[in-house]
């Protein structure tokens, strides 16, 4: 199935659903995006509200994977802007998500190849990303062109005793 990328799609209340059950969908099967399975969308809903209201009212951006067959979204990324002037020339990449349905396809790798492409087009310096340690994203990032290159031990609490490292990511660009 070939995927068809949208950049900045109008920020709809129907997208704004079906990235909030993306969002629900990929923490239920174990996804490190910020919840704990087990999740409801009205959970994840007022994250997702905050997230997607960056791109509303700017400067963060959105890139969007759907189905090229049926328009089925299949998964998205947000470019965050850290807001700070010398940091203009790097953003941030947050909720890396691919359905479950599709994970293990190689729709996660397109994801971020066409991030990639287009922060190059941007003419940013590098991508940075935070991910849970311990899941294996390192791999899958490394796969991709990302190096680890920070880590903040027992950062992410997901429950008493459960503690998961950290990890900072950079792709560079230059």
């Amino acid at each position: 199935m070939a995927l068809l990328f949208t950049l900045d799609p109008e920020p709809t209340a129907r997208l704004l659903a079906e990235i909030t059950g993306l969002w629900t969908d990929v923490s239920n099967a174990g996804g490190a995006v910020g919840f704990v399975a087990p999740v409801t969308v009205e959970r994840v809903r007022p994250t997702a509200e905050r997230q997607f209201a960056g791109v509303q009212d700017g400067p963060d951006r959105l890139l969007v994977a759907r189905a090229a067959d049926t328009g089925e979204l299949v998964g998205c990324l947000f470019f965050e802007d850290q807001r700070f002037e010398l940091m203009t020339h790097w953003m941030l990449l947050k909720r890396v998500m691919v359905h479950p349905r599709f994970q293990g396809s190689g729709y996660g790798a397109e994801l971020l190849a066409e991030a990639e492409r287009i922060a190059r087009g941007w003419g940013l310096s590098g991508l940075k990303l935070t991910l849970r340690g311990g899941r294996g994203l390192e791999g899958f990032y490394g796969r991709s062109g990302y190096k680890e290159v920070g880590r903040v031990p027992g950062a992410i609490r997901v429950a008493p005793g459960e503690e998961y490292d950290d990890v900072l990511m950079w792709l560079d660009l230059r």
